[in-house]
């Protein structure tokens, strides 16, 4: 479990586990985990709340009813052995996913550096938006450019304004039981008579060509069927459908170069194979398939 060091401001909670020493009295030190009810079984005083208190306020709240009648002048500590009353989960593409401790205030910004920072796996690289999550809802938020509020308890944060514009209310202070989830790169895919075959991660971009994709794949191989390249796309009620392409047009200039979106496919068929070219999205869907690349994303 990640978290780093608790900062001075860090608030106890629930399922805190705290150790509590007083100087020179070695046999009033004890080890407590703060109750659902945000109290602890004190030595001589029995319940005590705990829960809202800093260690620092904790040790002088203890030590002023210590002082009332068992003990003179005591010098509490209150040192958090395990903190788990403030959790966020960074999900999704980062380095180190998991679940993370507050340990003071915090930024979006922050929680990321934690959560030790983008993805730089060449097949799980940070897409263009990052969604936070919030048990209760967002209230008062004034959403500015590079943000949307997509739901009351959720909103999605453009990436690349978040680190690069001066825009500072882009970076929101993080909450307990905020979820932070870095989206993953769009991927095209382009199968076929080309020498890489694959999907490929649009990063950045929302979109690309039909030839930026070709690009991308390192060109044609062996004798590509140009006239019969089709676009394969998923539609939201699950259909997929087929757009014709003559790629040979494409490339003279005769044709307006396609647009390809997120999990579309680009087949070139080679001009070998000609029952390929008839059976489209089938051949496609199963080239990618065999390529173990299928599952991330169509």
């Amino acid at each position: 479990m990640g978290g780093g060091v608790l900062g001075p401001d860090y608030i106890l909670g629930p399922e805190d586990v705290l150790v509590i020493d007083v100087f020179n009295l070695p046999e009033m030190r004890q080890v407590v985990r703060i109750e659902n009810d945000g109290s602890i079984s004190v030595k001589l005083l029995g319940r005590v709340k705990a829960a809202g208190f800093t260690s620092t306020e904790l040790e002088k709240h203890l030590a002023k009813e210590w002082g009332k009648t068992y003990l003179q002048d005591p010098q509490v500590t209150v040192f958090v052995r395990e903190p788990h009353a403030q959790p966020v989960s960074v999900v999704g593409s980062v380095e180190q996913p998991g679940l993370y401790q507050l340990t003071g205030h915090r930024t979006l910004i922050d929680m990321l550096a934690v959560a030790g920072g983008l993805s730089k796996k060449a097949s799980g690289s940070a897409g263009r938006i990052i969604y936070v999550t919030r048990r209760g809802g967002f209230h008062d938020l004034k959403p500015v450019e590079g943000m949307e509020q997509l739901a009351p308890d959720q909103v999605q944060i453009d990436l690349k304004k978040l680190f690069y514009s001066n825009n500072t209310a882009l970076n929101l202070e993080i909450r307990s039981f905020d979820t932070i989830s870095v989206s993953k790169a769009d991927i095209v895919y382009v199968v076929g008579a080309v020498k890489k075959p694959g999907g490929f991660e649009l990063e950045s971009r929302e979109t690309v060509t039909a030839l930026q994709a070709l690009a991308m794949a390192e060109g044609f191989l062996g004798s590509p069927s140009k006239s019969h390249t089709r676009i394969i796309r998923r539609l939201s009620d699950g259909s997929v459908t087929e757009i014709p392409v003559d790629l040979g047009k494409v490339i003279k200039g005769k044709a307006e170069d396609p647009v390809l979106t997120a999990n579309d496919i680009l087949m070139i068929p080679d001009s070998t194979q000609k029952a390929i070219a008839k059976r489209s999205a089938e051949a496609a869907i199963g080239t990618i398939s065999g390529l173990l690349i299928y599952g991330r994303g169509l």
